[in-house]
């Protein structure tokens, strides 16, 4: 790829942050050497396994590479016969539990976790655990050596601890003993890995000793006893043991490792590039991308591009096609309109993709594959603001032209400027002219209006502009494809308080035809917008209507689940009434013959005509759904809450729960029975419904009885003005009551106020085995001021 091209799409700054995504040194080197590639195998593998680390991130979490350190030269060492530090092994020991870790992470745990590209890599990582396990137990870190590592080490430490304690032992005894008024100060102190004693210097002669050190001044002398020097001498010789031992156990663990050198080199450089690929999986994550799909036909179709580099909370997407029916696209427009953005993101989107990175836009975005970007970029425009003259652009549009084949992808931003415009004009035109000719993917920014007109009548090149809203002079930074822009010059310099006789002199100065071209301009934009509005409202509708349709299917549905059900019982009972009437037929001709064989009276004769007439008569009004209407017409505001009524439909009694909805429907309990009637089906009575009734009483062989719970229990329950204590209590008595009536729901009334006591009837509720959910009331239930409980 060229270099220049790199760093004017800032392809550099995307590496940064692919960088940053990376945990271990090798990775992050990795990640720096990432270029763009052009053979199509290599970029599939690349982004199919960007796409499954995506994946592994979103399911299972990001796995860590941070103890993935280099171990190259140490395991050189050890190839040649040397031995480790344990500085060394340490840093081996860490790499080998960290690559446990990532095998175990690779592992597939559930049938849900399909396998993919990555599974390869995480199958060669050899975790060597054993050899782990012994580093990690005889090291404990840098400085130190377990006292387990050999049995050797823990005696000679052993026999170290119980000298040092004599050492100590018999100075402290010197110390605040007989030498105490000799010394300068009753400490002990070391000196050359010596235990010694500070004695003053006039006393020299009364301490017996070896003299290690004097004090600056000279007036201290820091002696050995001769009582701890054979001791010292001991633990001195202990120390040199003790540091042979470490040293043969440093190199037995090096002989351990040394037979894994090969196994070792393939982890860090399995983990390595696995974590350079969660590299690109997590910056795919960072910027909402997703995987592009490649071809070798030259066509990009980019579906709402976001520019990678941008605020991405502000970053408005683009939608960019070329290379389908035009090799060639012309975007024009305002400054600051966003035509270089535009520009930018094709170009980098194209780097991105064949470096294996996925793209910030929607699934399903085309790149094709090309050998090399070439990018001309004003950088005026640029994020970097610098400057370049007209010959600069020269000489690298000159150098593009030399290389330029059907392969590569050029961009050119605000070709030629900076330069006469007639000319400059000219020149653009003979210049992208050339490259269509040739059939090589070209996308170009101008504010030529030459451009414009060659774009329009020219087969397989198309204009493309930036929107622009002129009453606020702000861009929207849409990209329109199939119009060209207006530069908006007047309507700018007028917006920001130019004379409006100073515009219209200007105006003077443009051609006829200047200005018919920018008023066709113009109207293709409000075109435009118009189009797209109405495409917006046209979805809008079509789900709607979608909507709809799906509600209608199901409604549909359950008619005809309705209808089959009635149709069942009407035949199932057409069937008894059939069956009951071959009996009544067969019972009759039955008589009829008994009659006529035996001397029957006529009178007993008319008395068993009589019952059948009866029987006929009773199943006839059994079958009549004659529905009864109120004997006088209510209106909404005759119901109240609790108000006693008749369901003319139903022939039941029961009380009103709810006041009447916008429709007139009200909900009616009606023993342990509830449901939503209208009130032109209803009929306001005086009497209590039947299952108020606490006195009611029936007829038994013992004489009277009160009536059974489901008769003698109310539906709902009053708790206004009662502590929470208090409501509990008197709550827990009647869901007893409740469930022996068998009630299905019950209606508890606390009110809104502070929500105190709505909280604790609630979290009592929570706690009962025999209330299956509960909610609060709906409009026209008591809202928030009642919780109606289902019981089971």
């Amino acid at each position: 790829m060229n270099k220049k091209t790199l760093t004017k799409l800032e392809y550099h700054k995307i590496i940064d942050i692919l960088i940053e995504q990376a945990t271990s040194f090798g990775g992050k080197e990795r990640c720096k050497r990432l270029k763009p590639m052009t053979s199509l195998p290599d970029i599939n593998t690349a982004q199919e396994q960007t796409a499954a680390a995506f994946t592994r991130i979103i399911r299972k979490g990001r796995p860590s590479f941070g103890s993935c350190n280099p171990v190259g030269e140490s395991l050189k060492r050890l190839e040649v016969g040397a031995a480790l530090g344990s500085g060394e092994l340490l840093r081996i020991c860490k790499l080998l539990e960290n690559a446990g870790q990532i095998k175990a992470y690779g592992r597939h745990e559930t049938v849900d976790d399909a396998e993919d590209c990555l599974d390869i890599f995480f199958q060669q990582i050899e975790p060597l655990t054993l050899i782990s396990t012994e580093i990690r137990r005889c090291i404990i870190d840098e400085d130190e050596i377990s006292d387990d590592a050999s049995s050797t080490l823990k005696q000679i430490r052993r026999s170290m601890n119980q000298i040092n304690d004599k050492v100590h032992s018999t100075l402290s005894s010197l110390v605040n003993g007989s030498l105490r008024t000799y010394l300068q100060d009753s400490i002990i102190t070391m000196r050359g890995d010596r235990y010694c004693i500070p004695v003053k210097a006039e006393y020299r002669s009364q301490v017996s000793g070896l003299i290690h050190d004097q004090s600056a001044t000279g007036s201290t002398l820091f002696i050995e006893p001769m009582s701890v020097v054979k001791l010292n001498n001991d633990l001195k010789e202990l120390y040199g043991k003790e540091q042979e031992e470490i040293q043969i156990i440093l190199a037995r663990l090096s002989a351990d490792v040394a037979e894994y050198t090969e196994s070792i080199r393939t982890d860090y450089k399995i983990m390595t590039e696995l974590d350079f690929i969660f590299a690109r999986g997590n910056l795919a994550i960072l910027m909402n991308a997703s995987k592009p799909v490649f071809n070798t036909k030259g066509k990009i179709h980019i579906r709402e591009g976001r520019h990678p580099l941008l605020d991405k909370k502000k970053v408005v997407p683009i939608t960019v096609t070329l290379g389908d029916t035009f090799d060639l696209l012309i975007v024009t427009g305002p400054n600051t309109g966003g035509k270089t953005v535009s520009l930018k993101t094709v170009g980098l989107f194209t780097l991105m993709g064949q470096a294996g990175l996925h793209i910030p836009a929607l699934d399903r975005s085309e790149l094709a594959l090309f050998e090399n970007v070439y990018a001309d970029i004003g950088d005026e425009q640029s994020i970097e603001q610098s400057l370049s003259t007209f010959s600069s652009h020269m000489t690298n549009i000159v150098s593009f032209l030399k290389h330029v084949d059907e392969h590569s992808l050029v961009l050119f931003d605000e070709l030629n400027a900076g330069t006469d415009p007639t000319e400059g004009a000219a020149l653009a035109i003979a210049i992208l002219s050339y490259l269509h000719q040739r059939g090589i993917r070209t996308m170009a920014t101008t504010h030529y209006s030459e451009l414009k007109v060659f774009a329009l009548s020219t087969p397989g090149v198309e204009n493309a502009c930036c929107e622009f809203d002129v009453e606020t002079l702000s861009p929207t930074y849409r990209l329109l494809i199939g119009i060209p822009g207006k530069s908006n010059a007047f309507a700018i310099a007028g917006k920001l308080g130019l004379p409006d006789y100073i515009i219209d002199d200007a105006r003077t100065h443009l051609t006829e035809q200047d200005e018919s071209f920018e008023d066709l301009l113009t109207d293709l934009e409000t075109s435009k917008r118009t189009i797209r509005k109405e495409q917006e409202e046209i979805e809008h509708y079509k789900r709607e209507l979608e909507r709809l349709e799906e509600e209608t299917r199901q409604k549909r549905d359950k008619l005809e689940e309705q209808r089959d059900r009635i149709i069942r019982e009407a035949n199932e009972k057409a069937h008894e009434i059939l069956a009951d009437a071959k009996e009544t037929a067969d019972e009759t001709m039955r008589n009829f013959h008994k009659f006529g064989k035996a001397n029957i009276s006529v009178a007993e004769m008319e008395k068993e005509r009589e019952r059948l007439r009866k029987k006929m008569n009773a199943t006839q009004n059994s079958m009549k759904t004659d529905a009864k209407k109120p004997k006088k017409t209510y209106k909404a505001s005759d119901f109240k809450l609790g108000e006693s009524v008749k369901v003319l439909s139903m022939n039941l009694t029961g009380s009103v729960t709810s006041l009447p909805d916008a429709k007139g429907n009200v909900t009616v309990q009606m023993g342990i029975l509830r449901s939503t009637v209208n009130i032109s089906d209803l009929e306001i009575i005086d009497e209590a419904p039947a299952y108020s009734f606490t006195g009611r009483t029936r007829q038994t062989g013992k004489g009277k009885v009160k009536m059974g719970k489901s008769l003698a229990i109310s539906p709902e329950i009053n708790l206004l003005g009662k502590t929470v204590d208090e409501a509990v209590a008197e709550l827990d008595k009647y869901l007893d009551d409740a469930s022996l009536a068998h009630l299905s729901s019950v209606r508890i009334v606390h009110g809104k106020g502070t929500g105190a006591l709505r909280a604790g009837i609630h979290k009592y509720l929570k706690r009962q085995k025999h209330v299956k959910s509960f909610r609060l009331g709906a409009f026209g239930e008591g809202d928030a001021g009642v919780t109606i409980a289902e019981l089971k």
